[in-house]
This record gives structure tokens, sequence and C-alpha cells, in this order.
């Protein structure tokens, strides 16, 4: 029998009695504070891209470059004369000054290549996702450049006497650029700050980008 106002088919917990004859109590689940916005201060870097497609073509190119020079290598091994290209390279190598033009046009193109490589190894990439603050261990989260945008603008257009706004949010500044067809500029400025200045607080960010805040007349007709 169940009791009046209690649910058929509970499966709550009930106390045990251990040896002494006391009551123990149901173990209850632990559940650790979820953190606020205002707490934890937890830095997070940058994410970094993989970049599978720069490295798959350089991949492909320099496998195709060392297999064409071994089979070259190994046709002259076998009696068979060098392929036209490598005559011609080697020909043209042996004439040539260092100071040559097509020389040094060659050595720039490569010396461009070698710095784009190590720009790519040395630098996080994925400049659209902003990395959000680490308050738990072992979590990671980024908010995308566009979404946040979105945020912001949504409350920017909310303020009393805006009438459009632009919002551009790059790594360390977001820039707002409003019209206002009613009320002062000034007015309108000082609610827009207060407002998106909370906005980016809310956002969660590692680093907040600072704030920028433009607020214009709409241009007359006619």
């Amino acid at each position: 029998m169940t009791e009046p106002g209690e649910p058929t088919g509970s499966t709550r917990r009930m106390p045990t009695v251990d040896q002494d004859g006391g009551a123990t109590p149901p173990p209850s689940a632990s559940h650790e504070p979820v953190p606020t916005l205002e707490q934890g201060g937890g830095r997070a870097g940058r994410f970094w891209s993989a970049r599978r497609v720069p490295a798959t073509l350089l991949a492909l190119v320099l496998l195709g470059a060392a297999g064409l020079l071994l089979y070259d290598i190994a046709a002259v091994r076998t009696g068979h004369p060098a392929m036209q290209w490598r005559r011609s390279l080697a020909d043209g190598l042996a004439d040539r000054q260092l100071d040559d033009v097509a020389v040094l046009i060659g050595a720039g193109v490569v010396a461009l290549i070698g710095l784009w490589l190590l720009l790519l190894a040395l630098t996080p990439g994925l400049r659209d996702l902003l990395p959000m603050r680490r308050d738990r261990a072992g979590v990671r989260a980024g908010l995308d450049r566009t979404a946040a945008a979105l945020v912001l603008r949504d409350r920017a257009v909310r303020v009393p006497g805006v009438q459009s706004v632009r919002v551009r949010v790059g790594r360390r500044k977001a820039k707002v650029r409003a019209l206002s067809h009613f009320r002062e500029l000034d007015d309108v400025r000082g609610d827009l700050n207060t407002v998106l200045t909370t906005a980016v607080r809310e956002l969660g960010l590692a680093k907040p980008p600072g704030l920028s805040v433009q607020v214009h007349r709409p241009a007359k007709k006619g």
C-alpha cells in the first residue's frame, strides 16, 4: 500500500540500519556548485588549427619530388641516362652565378614559402574562435566571433532610441556603430556603453574585448 500523496513506483532509497541499531541516512549525490560568471578567472589560450590542407599539399609536393628524384637516381644507377629536367637543372646551376636575377628570384620564392610554413607552424590560427574562461579543469569552450556579434547586436537594439546597429567583434576590440533616430546622442551612447559592457562580461570570454561605441544620426533622405 502506498500512502496518500506518494507517487506509485517510487524508487526512493530508504535508510538502512547498522549493527548498532542506528539508522544510516541514504547516500546523497554530491553536486559541486556551478561556477557563475563572477567566479573563477581561469585563462585559456587560443585554439590551434590542425591546418590539414596546407600540411597535405606540402606532403604531396615533397612526396612527388622525392619519388621523382629517387626514380631518376635509380635509373642512372642501372645504366639509363638521367632525365632531361635534371640535366637541364644541373647545367643551369653550373652556368649561372649567385648574383643572377633568376637565382635571386628563385631563392626569394623559396624563402617566402619557408617563412609562410614557419608562420603556420608557430601561430594558432582559428582567429574566428574566441576562447572562453576555463572555470573547470579539462573543459575548453570557444565562442564564434559572429555569434558574439549577434549577441551584442541583440542587446544594443533594445536600447531606447537605437534604430539600427552594426557590430564587429575582433580578438581585442568590439566595434559598435549605431544609428539613433531620437533622444540625445550622448544619452544613447551612455546607455549602449552600460548595456554592452555587461553583455561583454556575460559572454564569459577569457580575454573580453575592449568596447568602442559610435552613435550617429541617420542620413537625411533627399
